[in-house]
């Protein structure tokens, strides 16, 4: 006799890029056959007693469980019945018929928006729009803007006509993926566009506004990503930076202070700087949560820094912004911080001429220098890697923040005096 339960497929292989497994029909019938569904979880959100997903857990926090586990229940009630019905008739069919017969029976039971889902009904597009506005009402327009672009792309290589999720194949990325060699474009960017729009299309899936026959991303692999040579400034540019004398109040004297604010505190990136309250200054240390990764960092406030704090401390309320390209971090202020940061950069560029310095400098800059002076000056590579040069910033910052705040304000000192 047959025998059908759902299970949690584990195997190695079936791990998805998020770390979830799938759900599927382990049915065995003189074999065994294992038919993967379009739901996944992780092994603690998965009850294989019952065969449903479990509430509770992280990775189903954000899905309809009741949903899922009615269909899971239909689903496997329907094999059963199958099984039932056929009696011993089942010996005089293999496992592979079976397997067909179910499938069969699934497809028939089907409501109409799920049928509708598989009739390719799904834009790319608008699954889009939903992560879209969800980063903007996080206050993540550069997310929002990743996304938006990426579908832009994908769109345009289909001849500007809208995407159904069902065109998203294996063939249709491998060709995506050839045109933009073709026109040049390198790994790096065909890598972003892809990783948007699998983003998108999971999520899509998790959330069960589609239902794939076969999820393309789990049979193409997404180019690597090249690592960008980290560009960086010697301690010696930096100090030419440092003795140049601008007007004050001026532009180019802001973006100097900038600079060098960023640099006294371990290679900041501007848009925390932008952030900056005078709230967040207490105790002689600055404290802010870094954009990217929302990580909480203390930085102790140097002598260079403090002198550069004076003037724009002056007469302001607690709540100010420290410094005048301040930033909310709301998409209603991002065009002007995204003007702000174009202007800063420009400035830099006529910053580094005056130095005497050749490369053509941005505010990402001076992130990469603190960290390859840090190395140069034999500070542990424990404390910070050379040029920042994990696969991730976050690496880094994971590295960084397994010292104790007065090994990293120590060596800070070092490297800003």
């Amino acid at each position: 006799m047959a025998r059908a339960r759902l299970v949690l497929d584990v195997r190695k292989h079936s791990k998805n890029s998020s770390g979830l497994f799938p759900i599927a029909l382990s049915l065995y019938h003189t074999k065994q056959r294992i038919l993967r569904l379009s739901y996944n979880t992780s092994k603690e959100g998965w009850d294989s007693k019952n065969m449903i997903l479990k509430k509770s857990a992280t990775a189903n926090r954000d899905r309809d469980c009741d949903y899922i586990n009615k269909i899971l229940n239909e689903k496997i009630y329907t094999v059963k019945a199958i099984i039932d019905k056929l009696g011993i008739t089942i010996n005089d069919i293999t496992v592979d018929t079976l397997i067909e017969n179910i499938k069969e029976s699934w497809d028939s039971k089907l409501d109409s928006t799920l049928k509708k889902n598989l009739s390719n009904g799904i834009l790319l597009s608008e699954c889009g729009k939903v992560l879209i506005d969800r980063k903007l009402k996080e206050g993540k327009p550069s997310t929002a803007k990743w996304y938006r672009e990426s579908i832009s792309a994908f769109t345009k290589f289909n001849n500007g006509k809208a995407i159904k999720l069902f065109h998203l194949n294996v063939t249709f990325l491998k060709e995506f993926e050839m045109d933009n060699k073709a026109r040049g474009n390198s790994n790096n960017a065909i890598s972003s566009y892809m990783r948007a729009i699998r983003a998108i299309y999971n999520s899509a899936v998790r959330e069960d506004r589609y239902v794939p026959i076969k999820n393309p991303f789990n049979h193409y692999k997404i180019p690597t990503s090249r690592r960008t040579k980290k560009k960086a400034l010697t301690k010696e540019k930096i100090v030419a930076i440092r003795n140049l004398r601008y007007k004050e109040g001026s532009n180019l004297w802001h973006t100097q202070n900038y600079l060098l604010c960023m640099f006294n505190c371990r290679g900041m990136n501007l848009i925390d700087l932008a952030k900056l309250r005078l709230i967040d200054i207490g105790d002689n240390r600055i404290f802010y949560g870094r954009s990217k990764t929302g990580d909480p960092l203390s930085v102790r406030i140097t002598n260079e820094f403090a002198t550069i704090l004076e003037y724009y401390m002056k007469d302001k309320e607690k709540n100010e912004f420290v410094f005048p390209i301040g930033y909310d971090g709301s998409v209603a202020t991002f065009k002007k911080y995204s003007s702000d940061r174009r202007l800063v950069n420009k400035l830099l560029k006529k910053i580094a001429e005056d130095a005497g310095i050749e490369e053509k400098i941005t505010s990402y800059y001076i992130r990469h220098s603190w960290a390859t002076i840090a190395k140069n000056m034999g500070i542990s590579t424990e404390i910070i890697s050379e040029g920042l040069g994990h696969h991730s910033i976050r690496t880094t910052e994971i590295y960084l923040k397994s010292f104790d705040n007065s090994v990293l304000d120590d060596a800070n000192e070092l490297v800003v005096s």
